[in-house]
């Protein structure tokens, strides 16, 4: 009996590998030319798009597996007309993300980067206690754009540092106003008040581009952004802007737009602007639950069988 046939976007990590072997026959997406109609299972590993178009040439497409959470890539109402089921991995990965969060949060506020760049060079050959002088997080104002299961980990992490949270979300949260020292506010509100603006929302229509010249006009030039949503929620050109001019203290972020960056971007040259290369749920440990969990969603799908974590 013939394996299931599964086409992935690129080379898969060792641990998924392991999962995936006998169980499943692997063929990376270049090979989606030939003996599409044989296709059973479609594996998206580095968030590659799926289109209509791309679906409507699978007919034995039984089921689209995500390794993460975000699905802006994939077109859900195409796969759902089809009867597909798509598949992610949500829960698993919300600590890590907020953790980077934070760790972005502080490398900017303390200018950890440029220090360490400094601190490595050969100019640094005595201790000036009044250069490199960052900003303090502790009892500054944080505010979350998206108090989702992500945000609300971000806040959990904010309160050790005796910061005022401010939240902006479609709906209240009154469930998680009970429980964490959070206040509801405007967009406008929040981006005026805040120090470090951290934004934790999925991109959708109305998130793409949130962030832009209005929003930057409205931030103290002493703010943070903080970035580990999706790049197109923020307009780069306008982010750009905004550091250059100093319209805002200093930006740090885990995704952009496009990504990666052209090597020749002017934001890779300032000194105010903190990148990481898409790291919100790179650790181990979480990197090998999302593994277990869209392997989980790829065998189900395949055997007709609902799937443990379905977002379409």
């Amino acid at each position: 009996m013939s394996l299931p046939r599964v086409v992935v976007d690129g080379p898969l990590a060792p641990n998924i590998l392991r999962l995936l072997e006998g169980q499943v026959e692997i063929h990376l997406w270049p090979a989606l030319d030939a003996g599409l109609e044989h296709v059973q299972g479609l594996y998206t590993y580095g968030h590659p798009r799926v289109d209509a178009e791309l679906i409507a040439r699978l007919p034995e497409l039984r089921v689209i597996s995500n390794f993460g959470v975000g699905v802006d890539h994939i077109d859900l109402a195409a796969a759902t007309r089809r009867g597909i089921p798509v598949g992610n991995t949500p829960d698993i990965l919300n600590g890590a993300t907020a953790d980077m969060a934070m760790a972005l949060l502080l490398a900017a506020g303390r200018r950890l980067v440029e220090g360490d760049r400094y601190a490595r060079g050969p100019t640094f050959v005595h201790y000036d206690p009044g250069y490199m002088l960052g900003r303090e997080i502790h009892h500054s104002t944080l505010g979350i754009v998206g108090l989702g299961r992500i945000g609300t980990e971000v806040a959990r992490r904010a309160v050790g540092f005796d910061m005022t949270i401010l939240y902006h979300n479609r709906h209240r949260r009154p469930e998680i106003e009970a429980v964490l020292p959070v206040r509801y506010a405007s967009l406008a509100e929040l981006l005026a008040e805040a120090d470090y603006i951290v934004l934790t929302v999925p991109l959708t229509p109305e998130t793409r581009g949130l962030i832009g010249r209005a929003e930057f006009a409205q931030m103290k030039p002493t703010a943070t952004l903080i970035n580990v949503a999706r790049g197109p929620v923020v307009d780069t050109e306008a982010l750009t802007e905004a550091l250059l001019r100093r319209r805002i203290y200093a930006a740090a972020v885990d995704v952009t737009d496009p990504e990666p960056l052209p090597r020749d971007h002017p934001l890779l040259r300032l000194e105010n602007f903190t990148v990481t290369p898409h790291l919100g749920s790179a650790t181990e440990q979480t990197r090998q639950r999302m593994a277990e969990l869209s392997v989980a969603n790829l065998m189900a799908g395949l055997r007709g069988e609902p799937l443990p974590c379905r977002v379409a």
